[in-house]
């Protein structure tokens, strides 16, 4: 899936969700991609300033990136973390703990650890990253 922030004619900035790069330029030829607020379909990819790799890019040859603005990637890896990870709130070093010891089932975990708690995960050689996330406005 690909995000493309896009631009009217009429200076209109929106989003557009795309299956991949060849779905953008068959929709905008077909003229099928039109601006919420003045429904024109004169439209253009308009410059971002991050650029995010999505999941199902190829790692080799050619890259299908896109430009994204930060808040955007904010969202995506905020809304990521909350469909893909089972909180566990203030017990993560002791699930994570477990999960490493192989005495509960691998799976993506968040929550909060002391950094207490944080010492003893790498000194287990526990690998875990810490992500600080925003609370999102919808």
């Amino acid at each position: 899936m690909i995000i493309y922030d896009v631009k009217c004619e009429n200076g209109h900035t929106f989003e557009g969700w795309f299956k991949d790069r060849q779905a953008w330029i068959e929709q905008n030829a077909r003229r099928l991609i039109c601006c919420p607020v003045c429904n024109s379909s004169q439209v253009e990819i308009a410059p971002s300033s991050l650029t995010i790799m999505g999941r199902d890019s190829k790692m080799s040859g050619k890259k299908d990136a896109q430009d994204m603005a930060p808040g955007q990637v904010l969202r995506i890896l905020h809304e990521y973390i909350e469909h893909h990870f089972e909180d566990v709130g203030n017990k993560f070093a002791e699930v994570a703990l477990k999960i490493h010891a192989g005495d509960e089932e691998k799976r993506n975990i968040k929550g909060t650890t002391t950094p207490q708690e944080e010492a003893v995960l790498k000194e287990e050689g526990v690998s875990f990253i810490k992500i600080p996330l925003p609370k999102m406005d919808s």
